[in-house]
């Protein structure tokens, strides 16, 4: 044991010296105190203008009855007797362009706009203003003013989230739940590729050096893994719990700081200890498969090499956000959530964006630790029987052979 604990004190130490290992975990923090500074000196630099430009837009009415709340927000509607009054004003600048209410406008619902700019199509917000002064005035007298407004206004609908008793349930789903999560989804794929290569780049350093050579006449393959994979693995978990303790604190900042939408960003119930867990599972499981490749492989590069067919599985999850947005509940997700490499970030997308049964979680997290019992075996024989190949990668044959033989 005491073997065990210098391969793992030395490991650990070596890990944290790393510039890539600190530049990764003050990643996530510094960035964020970055963007909330800049905001903030933004927000005091710039002030918005105290005084809007009144856009003038010029319209003839030849149906009649068009002569109500012309004045919308900065636009505002100018009435003509006829084209040629109207083509005069855009003419002299006095009119930004002109619209034509025909006779049959009621009947038809067409009207014609005229301009001297190339458009390929009327800005928006001029167009609202236009549907909301024909709206408006078509139903002047005949209803009340309450039911023009909810004509005019966009669909509003907000959901709520109930429990299985009919109940308001703590967690309420919504663009903001999603921010977190994701954040947090990239960031833990970062750290289980950049940890699983710190892995491969140990033990291949250690085998090309034939420092592997001595160490194995002192102590055990597992001996070996097993301290390697502590030692990187308990410095990873200290860079996760580094976020863990800086997302509330940096959101309660930023609400304060910012407002608005940060401030309808909150953490999901037992997010964090979902997070903890996933990131140690999924390191054990990319590290003792990483042990795998190292002990095969005959140079570093060969190893790094070798090791990204497993670790892509990591950021696939981030490639098919906008599919998992659309379509929360396909069974893909099931299948990526349950498949022990994708599983530590397709949980944590999905916590965010939709319920996870609890079933799906524990089948997860049992496939993960079924899959890290074996590479650990795995790893440790493999070790043993290719620690003297140099400048050679094990064929598949020999592979096979090492793993029947007892």
């Amino acid at each position: 044991m005491n073997k065990t604990l210098l391969i793992f004190k030395h490991e650990f130490i070596t890990t944290l010296k790393r510039i890539g290992f600190i530049i990764l975990t003050l990643a996530l923090p510094v960035c964020a105190l970055l963007a909330i500074g800049i905001f903030q000196l933004v927000s005091a630099t710039v002030k918005p203008p105290t005084n809007t430009t009144i856009t003038s837009i010029g319209y003839v009415d030849e149906e009649g009855g068009f002569n109500q709340f012309t004045t919308e927000n900065n636009i505002k509607l100018v009435p003509f007797t006829s084209t040629d009054t109207a083509l005069q004003s855009m003419d002299n600048g006095n009119i930004n362009d002109y619209f034509v209410i025909p006779a049959n406008f009621s009947t038809t619902g067409i009207i014609e706009n005229y301009t001297l700019e190339k458009q390929l199509s009327i800005p928006g917000n001029i167009q609202s203003t236009i549907q909301d002064f024909l709206t408006s005035n078509l139903l002047a007298n005949k209803v009340p003013a309450s039911t023009i407004q909810i004509i005019e206004s966009p669909l509003n609908i907000v959901s709520t989230r109930l429990t299985t008793s009919g109940a308001v349930s703590k967690e309420q789903g919504g663009p903001a739940d999603i921010i977190v999560p994701g954040l947090f989804g990239i960031f833990l794929a970062l750290s289980l590729i950049f940890s699983s290569t710190y892995v491969v780049q140990g033990l291949g350093e250690e085998k090309e050096n034939r420092i592997m050579e001595i160490l194995l006449s002192s102590v055990s393959a597992r001996q070996i893994i097993t301290g390697k994979v502590l030692g990187i693995g308990t410095a990873g978990l200290i860079q996760i719990m580094v976020w863990v303790i800086s997302i509330p604190l940096l959101l309660k900042f930023a609400s304060s700081s910012i407002g608005g939408f940060i401030s309808s960003i909150h953490i999901p119930a037992n997010f964090m200890i979902l997070g903890i867990v996933y990131f140690i599972l999924g390191y054990l499981l990319f590290a003792v498969l990483s042990s795998c490749i190292a002990s095969i492989s005959g140079t570093i590069r060969e190893g790094q090499g070798l090791s990204a067919i497993y670790t892509i599985f990591a950021i696939v999850p981030l490639w098919f956000l906008s599919l998992l947005l659309l379509v929360p509940n396909s069974p893909i997700w099931v299948v990526l959530s349950i498949f022990p490499f994708s599983a530590p970030v397709e949980v944590m997308l999905r916590f965010g964006i939709t319920g996870i049964p609890i079933w799906q979680i524990i089948t997860s997290i049992a496939v993960m630790i079924l899959f890290i019992l074996g590479g650990l075996w795995l790893s440790a024989k493999l070790l043993r029987t290719f620690t003297l190949m140099y400048g050679k990668r094990a064929n598949i044959r020999e592979v096979i052979k090492t793993l029947v033989s007892n």
